[in-house]
């Protein structure tokens, strides 16, 4: 008896899983934050562990798994590349700017977050295919998530 060829048991990568595996190190790194943020005395460490692991792992991760189930055509590597860029180098600029107290840093991470949004929602676009409720927890991140990042920005300069 022959086995199958691999061409035909081979499953195609998922375009979602960069996303799942960020969004995981995201929040083991908020989890870990949290855990050395008393003993260390961060002065922005438990909303850095909350911004962690919320906008850096679930909003991603929802997002990115979103944009896969939806997308009636899958964004093209580039297209990918740059949301994930985006998303994670604004996480990181939101929080460097945040500690640093450099409103500046934390407007353009905000603005990076807004791109990938853009991005995601170009990539799904209006011929969205798949469940209903898929469709309405990715509009709902998006709304919420672009509510939130102008209140964030206002407050970045307040405290600054």
């Amino acid at each position: 008896m022959t086995e199958p060829a691999a061409s035909t048991t081979a499953r195609p990568a998922r375009a979602d899983l960069p996303f799942r595996l960020l969004a995981l190190v995201w929040v083991i790194a908020g989890g870990l934050t949290a855990a050395v943020t008393g003993p260390l005395g961060l002065e922005h460490g438990s909303w850095s562990a909350a911004f962690q692991v919320l906008v850096g792992g679930v909003l991603q991760g929802v997002l990115g798994i979103a944009q896969y189930g939806l997308a009636a055509r899958a964004p093209g590597r580039a297209v990918l590349l740059a949301e994930l860029l985006a998303w994670n180098l604004g996480g990181l600029a939101v929080i460097g700017g945040t500690v640093l107290g450099a409103p500046l840093l934390v407007d353009a991470g905000g603005a990076l977050l807004v791109a990938t949004m853009v991005l995601m929602l170009r990539a799904v676009g209006r011929r969205a295919q798949g469940p209903a409720w898929l469709l309405w927890v990715f509009r709902a991140a998006l709304v919420l998530t672009a509510v939130s990042i102008p209140v964030g920005l206002v407050l970045a300069h307040l405290r600054a």
